[in-house]
C-alpha cells in the first residue's frame, strides 16, 4: 500500500495485487485495516479510527483504492460512486489485439455467487444487468496489448468478463480464459485513474497510480 493523495476527507491509497480491501473468509488483514493504522500511527489518534469504504478492487487487481476519512465524505462519496460521478479509468494488458483498436462494449452480465464470477451476454437475460465500458488500444510491446479501460456502469468482474467476451482475457486471469497464471497471482489489470468533484470542497481531484513494479509493465511506464 502507498498512499497516493490524503486530505482531512479523504485517503487515497495505490493497492498490490495482493490485498484485499475489506475483510473475508480468509481472514488475511485487510487494506482498510492498514489504512486504518496508518492515520492511527500518523497522527497518534487514540481509540477507533473512522474509515468508509467506499468501492473495492478485486483481489489480483492492482491500483487506486478511495476511502473516507469522515462521516461526511463518506456519504456523499457513496452517492457519487452510484451517480457514477466518479471516473475509473484501468489499464489492462491482454494477448490479443482486439479486432476494433477503439469501441465501446454493452453486455448484459449474470453473476455466478458460488463460483464468484459474472457471465457476459449480448441480450438482456434473466437476472442480468446491463455492462457498459469503452476501451482502446493505447500501447503494445513484443507479445502483449495495453487497452485503456473506462468504465460507464460498475458491475462484478465487469472488465475481466467483458474482456474475455470478445476474446481478450486479461493476462494472468484464469478465471476467464487465460491460459496461465501469474507467478504472483496477480492480473494484469491496474486501476490507473480517478477524477471527481472533491465532496466537500467541491475541487477536481485527479489522481494517477503509478506503472506496477515487474518486467511486463516496464515496456508500458512512459504512457
Amino acid at each position: 500500500m502507498t498512499v497516493v493523495y490524503e486530505d482531512n476527507h479523504l485517503i487515497i491509497v495505490n493497492k498490490t495485487a495482493s490485498e484485499i480491501v475489506q475483510g473475508d473468509k480468509t481472514g488475511d488483514v485487510p487494506l482498510s485495516e492498514t489504512v486504518k493504522q496508518y492515520l492511527k500511527e500518523k497522527y497518534a489518534k487514540p481509540g477507533n479510527v473512522f474509515l468508509g469504504v467506499t468501492h473495492r478492487l478485486d483481489r489480483p487487481v492492482s491500483g487506486l483504492v478511495v476511502f473516507a476519512k469522515t462521516s461526511k465524505a463518506l456519504a456523499r462519496l457513496n452517492e457519487m460512486f452510484r451517480k457514477g460521478e466518479v471516473k475509473k479509468t484501468y489499464w489492462a494488458v491482454v494477448k490479443t489485439c482486439p479486432q476494433v483498436e477503439e469501441g465501446e462494449l454493452v453486455h448484459y452480465l449474470v453473476r455466478n455467487e458460488k463460483q464468484n464470477k459474472s457471465y457476459a451476454y449480448d441480450k438482456e437475460v434473466n437476472g442480468s444487468k446491463k455492462a457498459v465500458l469503452h476501451y482502446r488500444l493505447i500501447g503494445h510491446s513484443e507479445n502483449y496489448y495495453l487497452l485503456e479501460v473506462d468504465l460507464k456502469t460498475g458491475r462484478h468482474h465487469q472488465i475481466r468478463c467483458q474482456l474475455a467476451k470478445i476474446g481478450c482475457p486479461i493476462k494472468g486471469d484464469l478465471k476467464y480464459g487465460f491460459p496461465r497464471s501469474n507467478p504472483d497471482g496477480s492480473i494484469c489489470l491496474h486501476a490507473r485513474k480517478v477524477c471527481f468533484v472533491h465532496p466537500v470542497s467541491k475541487e477536481q481531484i485527479v489522481v494517477t497510480a503509478p506503472v506496477p513494479a515487474g518486467n511486463l509493465w516496464k515496456a508500458f511506464q512512459g504512457l
